[in-house]
């Protein structure tokens, strides 16, 4: 396959150059030869000739526009593609670095080529590009690895071979040489995507950087591929929108979901290593993510069949805090719509035995994909409530799904029958991304929802319930780990994640 048609160029065209870039390395105290991952995709991906690669790189960052951060940045995003296509891109994340004192990197890479069920910190001593070596800083790897059971010591995922070359860490490196100069590296690549992955990754590395301002923690990923290009903007800035509301939970698991039957498209090639950064991220102080240039293949080749996303990320710790959220509403007439779409759902799923298919809304702001959750009540009492904790398909869509699958799938009840039509009351709750909650003080009772989880635990609860119920604010806490079948007092475990929301809650309500 001809490279130019290949825009992350995992086949390769032309045959690998076999570099001959050495440099002294110091010998371990054992007397064996050091563990060098040589460069596999120079010549491909990026130029192997330093001095063309460094050319190539000067004039990416010279047409990078846009002033200087100015905010500490915490962490990083840059894509992994061939430069030809992503490094228009990628110069703005590495334009951002210059002037900054970095002496150790830890790059967070996704696995192409090889299948593994664990997060792999690179057991070598170097890996080596057409710049130079870069040294891997051993005991950092080493203490890393046994913060948790998900990760090891290991080459699996950064082994490069002529079948099997994979890139994803090798092509941040003349990036990080040609801004930082020298600098320890710690490559990482991710075997297993989970949440609970990311999160281990993250929670250790900011446990071990708690004091230090010298490291750099860069996630190298790339967006949705082989769309159509205005399909691809479409489902890329799904990705973008969650990264800058730091939604990172709903962004986590909807990257897991794909098949049939399975809500919304959501892809980033390296989405759980953004996810594990900007865990880390938060954890050290970081509260604004901000999205510095985002195109595709498409803008580059011109070629719109199909094409690859990137993007350039940081982020950053700013004064005014949080970035602030666009604030969601519906008219009355949208509200109504959507409870007539509900009662709708449900009758005709009740009385026809399949799923109602509306039509299209005409609202603008019935088609933004937005989580929400159906609640039907009968004389009062609950009867029913489900709900899509993230932003997964149109609104009107959701309520739909949320309202059938709340008469007809809610284990706590049995199937709506035809006889409790008349009698159901409909209430839609509106949510707004998942953010997590670093001091419960900031809790309010009445404004904010609670989603917990702790491994395969997890709960919800929305913000009426507290209201309804008079809880204060220790009750809902202790309510919301029973929600999710954990002890009262799970909320103060350290690995206990809470994540707070805000709905628009409205409802039609019988006499």
């Amino acid at each position: 396959m001809n490279i130019a048609m290949n825009p992350t160029a995992f086949l390769i065209a032309a045959p690998l150059l076999a570099l001959l870039v050495f440099s002294p390395f110091k010998h371990d105290s054992s007397g064996d030869q050091p563990k060098v991952r040589q460069a596999a995709v120079a010549g491909s991906f990026y130029p192997a000739d330093p001095k063309v690669l460094s050319a190539m790189m000067d004039d990416f960052l010279a047409k990078v526009t846009g002033p200087q951060i100015s905010e500490p940045i915490i962490a990083v995003v840059a894509p992994h593609a061939g430069y030809e296509y992503s490094g228009p891109v990628a110069a703005y994340t590495y334009a951002q670095l210059k002037g900054h004192k970095y002496t150790r990197v830890v790059v967070i890479a996704p696995t192409h080529y090889v299948a593994f069920d664990y997060t792999s910190v690179y057991d070598g001593d170097a890996y080596t590009t057409p710049l130079g070596q870069v040294p891997i800083d051993k005991e950092f790897a080493r203490r890393l690895v046994k913060m948790s059971s998900t990760m090891q010591l290991s080459d699996k995922g950064h082994q490069a071979t002529s079948d099997a070359p994979e890139h994803s860490v090798e092509v941040q490196l003349p990036w990080l040489q040609k801004i930082l100069g020298n600098f320890e590296l710690v490559p990482i690549v991710m075997g297993d995507t989970s949440y609970e992955s990311s999160r281990a990754l993250g929670v250790a590395l900011a446990k071990m950087l708690r004091d230090d301002h010298n490291t750099l923690v860069l996630a190298s990923s790339d967006l949705s591929h082989y769309h159509p290009y205005d399909d691809a903007v479409k489902i890329d800035h799904k990705t973008l929108n969650a990264l800058q509301a730091w939604d990172y939970f709903s962004m986590s698991r909807n990257f897991q979901w794909r098949g049939p039957g399975q809500p919304g498209i959501w892809e980033a090639c390296g989405g759980a290593p953004i996810v594990a950064t900007m865990i880390y991220a938060e954890r050290m102080g970081a509260n604004q993510a901000r999205v510095l240039k985002y195109a595709n293949s498409g803008d580059t080749t011109g070629n719109h069949s199909r094409v690859v996303g990137y993007s350039a990320d940081v982020f950053v710790k700013a004064d005014s805090g949080k970035a602030a959220e666009t604030p969601f509403s519906l008219t009355e007439g949208e509200k109504s719509e959507l409870l007539a779409l509900a009662r709708k759902s449900v009758e005709y799923v009740v009385q026809e035995r399949y799923p109602y298919e509306p039509p299209a809304s005409t609202s603008s702001s019935l088609n933004q994909e937005r989580g929400a959750f159906t609640t039907l009540k009968e004389a009062g009492e609950l009867r029913g409530c489900i709900g899509y904790t993230s932003a997964v398909k149109p609104l009107y869509i959701t309520v739909r799904d949320t309202a059938t699958l709340a008469a007809t799938q809610d284990p706590r009840f049995p199937q709506v029958s035809a006889s409790e039509l008349p009698k159901l009351e409909y209430e839609i709750s509106v949510m707004s991304p998942l953010r997590r909650v670093t001091d419960v003080q900031q809790i309010k009772v009445g404004q904010h929802g609670l989603l917990m989880k702790n491994g395969d635990s997890e709960g919800i609860l929305l913000p009426q319930v507290p209201v309804e119920q008079q809880w204060d604010r220790q009750t809902f806490l202790e309510q919301t780990c029973r929600k999710a079948g954990m002890r009262s007092d799970c909320w103060q475990d350290e690995n206990t994640d809470i994540f707070s929301f805000t709905a628009v809650v409205f409802g039609e309500h019988k006499p």
